[in-house]
């Protein structure tokens, strides 16, 4: 492989914001954040709004979308359409 062609592949953890779950895995993302972790090793951390955790396919639960509200916002705005 070329020399200084790919990105640097590390351990990094990942932190659920909604949950506060964490979990170590490997990325080329950078962080300025710093966490220990279990085995005494210091990781950069990256703090995520959603992951596995807290998404609602994973979880069984479902968000309530207004979407009566948005078509209302959509007609207001461009007006009826007509055929």
């Amino acid at each position: 492989m070329k020399k200084n062609l790919h990105p640097d592949y590390h351990p990094v953890v990942f932190r659920d914001a909604n949950t506060g779950a964490a979990f170590l895995t490997r990325s080329t993302v950078t962080s300025d954040r710093t966490v220990t972790w279990d085995d005494g090793a210091t990781y950069p951390l990256v703090v995520v709004d959603v992951s596995s955790d807290s998404h609602p396919f994973w979880t069984g639960t479902q968000r309530l979308v207004d979407t009566a509200g948005r078509v209302e916002k959509f007609e207001r705005r461009y007006g009826k359409r007509t055929r």
